[in-house]
Protein backbone atom coordinates (compact mmCIF):
# COMPACT_ATOMS: atom_id res chain seq x y z
CA UNK A 1 0.00 0.00 0.00
CA UNK A 2 2.92 2.24 0.13
CA UNK A 3 3.75 1.84 -3.37
CA UNK A 4 0.16 3.75 -3.78
CA UNK A 5 1.74 6.66 -1.88
CA UNK A 6 4.58 7.03 -3.66
CA UNK A 7 2.51 6.76 -6.58
CA UNK A 8 0.33 9.30 -5.55
CA UNK A 9 3.18 11.78 -4.88
CA UNK A 10 5.18 11.34 -8.07
CA UNK A 11 2.21 12.40 -10.04
CA UNK A 12 1.53 15.07 -7.74
CA UNK A 13 4.88 16.51 -8.16
CA UNK A 14 4.57 15.60 -11.98
CA UNK A 15 1.35 17.52 -12.49
CA UNK A 16 3.00 20.84 -10.32
CA UNK A 17 6.11 20.62 -12.59
CA UNK A 18 3.70 20.46 -15.84
CA UNK A 19 1.75 23.03 -14.32
CA UNK A 20 5.21 25.39 -13.94
CA UNK A 21 5.74 24.69 -17.21
CA UNK A 22 2.87 25.41 -19.04
CA UNK A 23 1.41 22.03 -19.85
CA UNK A 24 -1.97 22.30 -18.31
CA UNK A 25 -3.67 19.20 -20.00
CA UNK A 26 -0.65 17.02 -18.43
CA UNK A 27 -1.18 18.81 -14.94
CA UNK A 28 -4.80 18.02 -15.29
CA UNK A 29 -4.45 14.35 -15.95
CA UNK A 30 -1.83 14.19 -13.63
CA UNK A 31 -3.68 15.44 -10.73
CA UNK A 32 -6.61 12.91 -11.69
CA UNK A 33 -4.25 10.22 -11.24
CA UNK A 34 -2.78 10.92 -7.93
CA UNK A 35 -6.54 12.05 -6.92
CA UNK A 36 -7.36 8.43 -7.81
CA UNK A 37 -4.32 6.24 -6.06
CA UNK A 38 -4.82 8.60 -2.91
CA UNK A 39 -8.67 7.73 -2.77
CA UNK A 40 -7.34 3.97 -3.60
CA UNK A 41 -5.12 4.36 -1.17
CA UNK A 42 -7.77 5.11 1.66
CA UNK A 43 -10.14 2.73 0.61
CA UNK A 44 -7.77 -0.30 0.98
CA UNK A 45 -6.09 1.22 4.34
CA UNK A 46 -9.78 1.01 5.81
CA UNK A 47 -10.48 -1.91 4.36
CA UNK A 48 -7.16 -3.53 6.00
CA UNK A 49 -7.87 -2.01 9.06
CA UNK A 50 -11.37 -3.30 9.54
CA UNK A 51 -10.43 -7.10 8.83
Amino acid sequence: MADLIGLAILFLILALVAFVLGAKGVAGFSMTIAKWLVIIFIVLAVVAFLL
